[in-house]
């Protein structure tokens, strides 16, 4: 089978193509169709199918857009709901792509809606998991109840899945390619490999959810130790059941001014050594330096989609990409205004003093922003206070405020965030970056 994975590595994700005699189908698409079009162009062929393995909580997909530009047909299990023009695919239903047919098979676990694909030509056999079989783990099962407000909440789902695993992929197999819409990193999971595709085999043998065990130990293994829920997830859940709007019209709206100012909400994307050196008051410093930096789950889970915020860049040229980058989990809808900074009207952060602190610990308060999970695993200061980094704009007012503040993370990305954070919500306190120098204190 001629399949064509696509990885976004800030979200984890990864969509698929299939071709075969001149048509194509596209599998849980990302936001920007453009690569998917640019195959297309380059093989000659025609996009006939746009496939969801559900509705997605972590991204916008760009079904809809597809579906306007080619005509292809959009399939998703009718229990998603979904508001767009779509052709229904559950159990027993079946595509033909050119000698590939691909049929539906319901798997419900990480959503009501979730099914998986199995393509099959000849003798080979290929499996489009979505969220449903991770590579070493299964989808989670707590993400869909207030975003759906359906009956089936994280128990009953848990419940699902173990029904999904124990029954729905025994017939399948052994050699059937295994193609998940997630990799370790991804906020669907809690134990995913870092692998892009395994076996059917090997996922039976080494995948913790195939193990014997009973239903009540199994629900207990998901349901224990999930990740925190990002703020965006539920908006994601119901943007993507009405389609979102074409990315190009959607982001060209939001107005770009040069040597700016901003009031309210304000995400400064530079490296932290520019945000320190000048940055508007009450900014937070979400970095957007890197193609792999989380950018885009940290956004949405430190502001809610009930906001709104204006966006600093550091670069007109870098316009185009970090309005993307937004618009990969919806949030162009929130963005007033992208700006860059003039010199005027900036405010510094402090540098702390590492010597001091080492020698001093007990001078500052401690704040770790690292999520709960990473606390239980192990403190780096027994005195430290956590206040993982998704809830810091609720939680901050919580903080004791008479001494300084140092707040770590655990490598620094997050704690860049946190202490802007705390610059925005705490007036008149010293608030310091651990930063980079966390190394210093790992055994």
């Amino acid at each position: 089978m001629n399949i064509k994975q696509f990885e976004y590595k800030p979200l984890a994700h990864y969509s698929y193509t299939i071709i075969s005699e001149g048509k194509m189908a596209v599998i849980d698409p990302e936001r920007n169709p453009q690569q998917y079009y640019d195959l297309a162009k380059v093989n000659n062929v025609e996009i006939i199918a746009v496939i969801e393995t559900h509705s997605h909580a972590d991204f916008v997909s760009s079904h809809l857009e597809i579906f306007k530009k080619t005509g292809a047909t959009i399939y998703n299990s009718e229990k998603l709901g979904a508001k767009y023009p779509h052709q229904s695919f559950d159990e027993g239903d079946s595509i033909e792509i050119g000698k590939v047919n691909l049929r539906c098979i319901n798997t419900p676990g990480h959503s009501l809606d979730s099914i998986t694909i199995v393509a099959t030509k000849e003798n080979e056999t290929v499996l489009f998991t979505g969220d449903t079989l991770f590579i070493g783990d299964v989808g989670r099962p707590d993400l869909r109840g207030k975003a759906e407000n359906v009956s089936a909440k994280r128990k009953e789902l848990a419940e699902m899945m173990y029904e999904t695993i124990t029954n729905k992929f025994t017939d399948l197999p052994d050699d059937a390619i295994v193609y998940p819409a997630h990799g370790a990193g991804s906020l669907c999971g809690k134990n995913m490999s870092d692998a892009a595709s395994s076996t059917l085999k090997d996922e039976r043998m080494e995948n913790w959810a195939f193990k014997k065990q009973s239903k009540e130990g199994f629900m207990d293994t998901i349901l224990d130790g999930q990740p925190f829920i990002p703020h965006y997830f539920g908006y994601d859940v119901d943007l993507n059941k009405q389609g979102a709007d074409d990315l190009k019209s959607a982001i060209d709206q939001i107005p770009f001014i040069e040597y700016s100012t901003a009031e309210g909400l304000i995400v400064d994307t530079r490296d932290e050594a520019s945000f320190k050196k000048g940055h508007l008051k009450g900014s937070i410093n979400i970095q957007a330096v890197s193609e792999t930096a989380k950018f885009e789950t940290w956004l949405g889970s430190i502001i809610k989609p009930d906001d709104t915020f204006s966006l600093v860049i550091d670069h007109q040229e870098n316009k185009d990409d970090l309005l993307k980058r937004v618009a990969k989990i919806g949030y162009e809808k929130l963005l007033k205004q992208i700006i860059t900074l003039s010199k005027e009207n900036l405010v510094t952060s402090e540098k702390l003093d590492l010597q001091d602190f080492k020698n001093h610990p007990s001078n500052y308060t401690i704040v770790d922003v690292r999520n709960q999970s990473e606390v239980e695993e192990g403190k780096f200061f027994e005195s430290a206070i956590s206040h993982p980094l998704n809830n810091l704009l609720e939680t901050a007012k919580e903080i004791p405020t008479n001494k300084p503040i140092v707040v770590h993370c655990a490598g620094g990305y997050r704690s860049a965030a946190g202490s802007s954070i705390l610059e925005k919500k705490l007036d008149g306190v010293e608030i310091f970056d651990l930063s980079e120098d966390i190394e210093q204190f790992k055994n």
